[in-house]
């Protein structure tokens, strides 16, 4: 059964090609992400999910995420967004709360928040997410990339947000430290 299980798992991370042409595994804080998900959601925007390689989608502890705009998009705009979606959540989510940083030179920002979630299925989880907005040039091309990491903690609610907080510096500095590796669009393969 492992062994069937283990040959399940290769054979959809050979599937999952990168439309953005990065490498697979992808490593992140110490940890390989493998791609899982590798989609053109519309006609500029191209989205790739990676997660460690014995997790799923619907229950991941660790979540990388790429959304690139073959696009000029207005930075401030996007976070302010982000951050507006977050705040309305406030009102149903006591754990819900939401930080935004620039860089320096004011070419980046990253918005990290908290949320929680009590399914009717599953175990209640506290999730950490932090969010980097990137914007690219390329001669007269205009691109901007949303880069995010979602670190979940499943179980009582209370003490996964404590752990989850103590993290938060190390996480801070582990995506702003982060080497975005080079975006090259593939072509699109008609079909998919």
């Amino acid at each position: 059964m492992l062994l069937i299980g283990s040959l399940s798992f290769v054979k959809a991370q050979e599937t999952a090609a990168s439309i953005l042409s990065f490498p697979n595994p992808i490593e992140y804080d110490g940890t390989e992400f493998f791609l899982t998900q590798s989609k053109q959601r519309s006609k500029t925007l191209f989205q790739e999910q990676y997660i460690p390689k014995d997790e799923s989608l619907g229950d991941f502890t660790q979540l990388l995420d790429f959304s690139f705009f073959n696009k000029e998009i207005e930075m401030e705009l996007a976070v302010r967004q982000k951050v507006e979606a977050i705040q309305q959540r406030a009102s149903k989510d006591k754990f819900a709360k939401v930080n935004v940083t620039e860089s320096p030179d004011g070419k980046e920002y990253i918005v990290d928040y908290f949320i929680s979630e009590t399914p009717e299925k599953g175990d209640p989880f506290i999730e950490y997410n932090v969010y980097r907005f990137k914007q690219f040039e390329n001669g007269t091309q205009q691109s901007f990339l949303i880069l995010s990491y979602a670190k979940r903690v499943y179980g009582d609610l209370k003490s996964s947000a404590k752990a989850l907080a103590k993290q938060r510096d190390h996480l801070m500095a582990t995506m702003i430290e982060f080497k975005i590796p080079e975006i090259k669009v593939a072509a699109a393969v008609p079909g998919k």
